[in-house]
C-alpha cells in the first residue's frame, strides 16, 4: 500500500482531546466528528484543519502522539478527515492499537520527523516502510508492520478484516 500527500506538522503530546475535543464525542458519526478534527489545537480551533486537510494528507507528529483519553473516534476522525497516514516519533499504546483497529496506517520514523517541515510532499509505501520527503529530495525507513497487521490495515481495520476472513 502507497500513500501520497502534504505534511501537516505537530508537536510532542498531541492528545485525544487535542484530536476530537470532548464535547463532540457523544456522536459517532463522521458528519459529526470529522469538522471538528484538530479543533483542540491552539492553530486549529476555528476548524480550519478540517478545511484545509484534503485526501491522502499526512500528519507528521513528535513524541507521543495520540496521548490522553482511549477514546477511539480520535483515530476514526483523522482517518475521516481525509489522512492517509501519521508518522511520527512515538505514539501512545492505546492510540496505536486504536489506529490498527479502525485501520489508520501509522510509522514511527524519527529521522524523517525530525527534517520534516509543516506542507512538504511525502510519499510513503507501508508495505516496506520506505519514506520518501519528495520537496526536501530524502529518504528515510521505518520499521513495516508485520505482515497480519498490514492486512488489517488494508481491509480498513480489524472488523473488515475479521469479515474479510469470514470469522463473523
Amino acid at each position: 500500500m502507497k500513500v501520497q500527500g502534504n505534511v501537516f506538522k505537530f508537536e510532542d503530546n498531541i492528545d485525544t482531546d487535542i484530536i476530537i475535543p470532548a464535547r463532540y464525542c457523544s456522536s459517532y458519526q463522521k458528519e459529526d466528528l470529522t469538522p471538528h478534527c484538530m479543533e483542540g489545537h491552539p492553530e486549529w480551533t476555528d476548524g480550519s484543519f478540517a478545511k484545509q486537510v484534503k485526501q491522502g494528507d499526512i500528519i507528521v507528529a513528535g513524541e507521543n502522539f495520540g496521548c490522553g483519553s482511549s477514546r477511539e473516534v480520535a483515530p476514526l476522525c483523522i482517518k475521516w478527515s481525509g489522512v492517509s497516514l501519521v508518522i511520527a516519533n512515538s505514539f501512545a499504546r492505546i492510540f496505536y492499537r486504536n489506529s490498527i483497529n479502525i485501520g489508520l496506517p501509522i510509522l514511527v520514523c524519527k529521522e524523517m520527523v525530525e527534517i520534516t517541515d509543516h506542507s512538504d510532499e511525502i510519499k510513503a509505501n507501508l508495505r516496506t516502510g520506505k519514506i520518501t520527503n519528495i520537496t526536501k529530495n530524502k529518504k528515510f525507513s521505518a520499521e513495516p508492520f508485520p505482515k497480519f497487521i498490514e492486512e488489517i490495515i488494508k481491509s480498513g481495520g480489524l472488523i473488515n478484516w475479521i469479515k474479510d476472513q469470514g470469522l463473523t
